[in-house]
Parts: C-alpha cells; sequence; structure tokens
C-alpha cells in the first residue's frame, strides 16, 4: 500500500514541477471554486444607477445580489437596494435614507412600486427629486429587459409632477 502511495505522491510532483502545468491547474481551481461559489451562493451581477448632483451625472455601481425566485422578488430587491444608498462614500443617494419600499407589485410588463412618504423630499446631501424618480425609473428598465413601464406611487397616492407621470 505505501509503494501505491509513493509512487502516486511521486508522478504528482512531475507533473507539478512543470511550471505551465502548475499555473494551468491552479487556474483550473480558481475556477472550480468561483463556479461552485456562484451556484451555491446564487449570486448574480445587476448593475445599479445613481445620480451625483456634484457632478450633474449619473454614475453606475455594480453590485452582487441574491437571486430571488421571482421576478418581482428580482425587482424587489434591485429597489430596495437602490434606496439604501450607493456604497460609494462620495456618491449622493437618490433619496433620504429615511425612505422605504411598502410594496412593489409586477402584472403584465408593468412594476407598480409604492414608496414612503419622504421619498418626495429632496435628500439632505442636494439633488432633485423628480430626477431621483427618473434615474430609478431608468435603472428598473436597464436591468430587468421583461419591464416595459414602471408607476411610482407614494403611500398609495400615485406620483405626478406638473401632470407628467414618473
Amino acid at each position: 500500500m505505501t509503494l501505491i502511495f509513493k509512487d502516486w505522491l511521486r508522478s504528482i510532483g512531475r507533473f507539478l514541477a512543470d511550471k505551465y502545468r502548475r499555473r494551468v491547474l491552479l487556474l483550473a481551481v480558481l475556477c472550480l471554486i468561483a463556479l461552485v461559489e456562484f451556484f451555491a451562493l446564487g449570486l448574480a451581477r445587476r448593475t445599479f444607477v445613481f445620480y451625483t448632483v456634484d457632478n450633474g451625472k449619473v454614475t453606475v455601481e455594480d453590485r452582487l445580489l441574491k437571486r430571488a425566485s421571482s421576478r418581482e422578488g428580482n425587482l424587489t430587491r434591485y429597489v430596495e437596494e437602490a434606496l439604501l444608498g450607493p456604497v460609494a462614500p462620495d456618491l449622493l443617494p437618490l433619496f433620504p435614507r429615511e425612505t422605504r419600499l411598502g410594496s412593489l407589485l409586477f402584472r403584465d410588463g408593468v412594476v407598480y412600486a409604492d414608496l414612503s412618504p419622504e421619498a418626495v423630499l429632496p435628500p439632505e446631501e442636494g439633488g432633485v427629486v423628480v430626477d431621483s424618480f427618473r434615474t430609478l425609473n431608468e435603472g428598473i428598465l436597464r436591468n430587468f429587459s421583461f419591464v416595459r413601464d414602471v408607476r411610482f406611487f407614494i403611500s398609495g397616492n400615485a406620483a405626478y409632477v406638473d401632470g407628467f407621470r414618473l
């Protein structure tokens, strides 16, 4: 038994003696670990869009988001993450920090999102409320190709600005 074990160790040593084989083996092991982690955790990369007032431009931020079992669940997680604000400390949030998602419904390609009353207030750090809603709207449409339209509600009331539906 020990002879077989010693022979096996020698063959592994000869295989790993070559620098190219060692690198390919390490790369294969890393790919295997990444694949197992991906399927075990069920993470999917989604793009989150945040509006910065300082530069007056839209900044894109990527985050790993755990998959939900339904489209509605994925949309809910996306909106909740967007309401939390950006991870980068130099970016400004879209909405005030107290803003919460009351409910979200996805039917026939339309997302109905009911936000807390704090959503109508501009963030303390600065920003325009209409731009925040437009940015969240575009982020949903950009990240979820199956969504045709997004309708926002504030405490059950439809969000309108001068006759324009958000």
